[in-house]
């Protein structure tokens, strides 16, 4: 069983529970003040394992370096992120593989395995990424980070069984409704969240247009419309 929180914008806690134990990994910890969430409280909500940054833009960084400071979580991204981010004051010795990871490859930390996949955007440092994470209760997770939709997405979708896809829907910066909706078609996701909306101005303000579009292009996938700050659980 997993638990998945968001945060607000592109930030997604999502928490595994076993007999063993628990595991969390934190995505993108920009925190919006709906979500009641900030880094100084970030533990408050039981331990982070993981913090994954999909590219260096100040709206998915975030609090990631005070996140990992504050509850001992490891950092994944991809190479040069890792090192502007060192360079920012996270240890060297919470990097996983000790200089992080790049698109195709894939890490393992607590049981959790993560694939970073390319995305279409821009970024500082490095390139910008997205991640298919396997929880270890068999969860398949898919966060595309800020982009398009791109034809790739149709490989992901073969090659993993996504269970859940966390899409930007905003327009503008990444992809609007329509191509949101159209990228569930080539993930061949059960369920969608949709993300990076309502933030700012410029974005979208609502997910309606998206799940109108869904609804027309891809209605076997079941939207998850959910607050800043809310969970819910999912079943593998």
């Amino acid at each position: 069983m997993s638990e998945l929180t968001w945060y607000g914008h592109s930030a997604f806690k999502i928490t595994s529970v076993l007999s063993s134990g628990s595991v969390s990994v934190l995505i993108d910890p920009f925190f919006t003040p709906d979500s009641g969430m900030t880094a100084d409280n970030a533990d408050k909500t039981g331990p982070i394992d993981m913090v994954l940054v999909t590219h260096d833009h100040a709206d998915h960084v975030g609090d990631a370096v005070a996140v990992c400071k504050n509850t001992g979580a490891m950092l994944g991204a991809i190479v040069e992120t890792v090192d502007k981010l060192v360079q920012a004051g996270v240890s060297e010795n919470q990097v996983l593989n000790g200089i992080g990871f790049n698109i195709g490859g894939t890490i393992t930390h607590k049981g959790v395995r993560t694939t970073m996949t390319q995305a279409c955007h821009s970024s500082e440092s490095g390139a910008p990424t997205g991640y298919i994470i396997g929880m270890p209760d068999g969860l398949t997770v898919y966060h595309a980070g800020d982009t398009c939709v791109f034809s790739g997405m149709e490989i992901w979708g073969s090659l993993y069984s996504i269970d859940i896809a966390l899409l930007p829907v905003g327009g503008l910066f990444t992809m609007d409704a329509k191509q949101a909706a159209f990228a569930c078609n080539l993930l061949k996701c059960k369920a969608v969240v949709p993300m990076h909306w309502g933030t700012f101005s410029i974005l979208a303000q609502s997910t309606a247009d998206f799940r109108h579009e869904l609804a027309e292009i891809c209605p076997e996938c079941h939207c998850i419309d959910i607050k800043p700050g809310e969970s819910f659980i999912l079943e593998p």
